[in-house]
């Protein structure tokens, strides 16, 4: 990527993005927090609308949140200590070795990782923490899950990016050329009906470049398949995490 060049697949989106992502674990900042020497600056890279910045800034100091998407940082809830900034991961106007944490939520397949890197040890203090993390489809049930598989594996299948294979491996095959920690298991939790649920897999990025070549709009199919098994209530939706995390020497 060169200039101001990024894979841009949720600007246009960047309002629901905000609403219907889910929000990280406390246990998870609480986890983060515990593991850093010191809670003055953490850097949340690709920030989105901000779902991490505001669990972070609960417990560190600052929180620079950094993403080259104005339009998913014009979405993000104005936060005391949380510093908005407009710029490429690969190239942020953080001064040197004045981070303590690092962290990408959802995000890191859509950087270049050894221009990353690179920055990172170079706005990392020594002994700082970095922590990528990304989540893949949903658990509902096993009757409710299937269809959506099928929806995000099949129907969906010749409109994600090439990236969307590292979250599919879990991250294991990103470049991570810090000293790994092994981290305890997370997992994300919602409570929604049938409407809210379907709202969040309007967020995917294949669903809305399906939606932008003209095709016919595969969800209402997908929802008429999950409303009888689903039920008129609210059910518990869980994504499990699957993390990186390393000391920058």
């Amino acid at each position: 990527m060169s200039g101001t060049e990024f894979p841009d697949h949720f600007s246009g989106h960047a309002d629901a993005y905000a609403r219907y992502r889910p929000d990280y674990p406390g246990a998870l900042y609480d986890w983060l927090a515990g593991e850093c020497r010191l809670r003055n600056v953490a850097w949340d890279v690709a920030c989105g609308s901000g779902q991490a910045s505001a669990g972070l800034v609960r417990r560190f100091r600052v929180v620079v949140a950094n993403d080259a998407s104005v339009a998913q940082l014009s979405a993000m809830p104005r936060l005391r200590g949380v510093h908005p900034v407009a710029a490429l991961a690969e190239r942020a106007p953080i001064r040197a070795h004045r981070v303590d944490l690092v962290t990408c939520a959802q995000a890191a397949h859509w950087l270049n990782m050894d221009a990353f890197a690179a920055e990172v040890r170079r706005i990392a203090r020594p002994g700082a923490l970095v922590a990528l993390w990304s989540y893949g489809l949903a658990e509902v049930t096993p009757e409710l899950d299937h269809p959506v598989r099928h929806f995000h594996s099949v129907t969906l299948e010749p409109y994600w990016p090439p990236q969307r294979s590292h979250v599919e491996a879990r991250y294991r095959d990103l470049p991570f050329p810090f000293a790994e920690v092994r981290a305890p298991d997370f997992a994300m939790e919602k409570r929604w009906t049938l409407s809210g649920y379907c709202r969040y897999l309007a967020t995917w990025s294949a669903y809305r470049r399906c939606l932008a070549s003209g095709a016919a709009d595969p969800l209402p199919a997908l929802r008429s398949r999950l409303a009888g098994p689903w039920g008129d209530g609210a059910r518990t939706v869980r994504w499990p995490l699957h993390m990186r995390v390393g000391v920058v020497k």
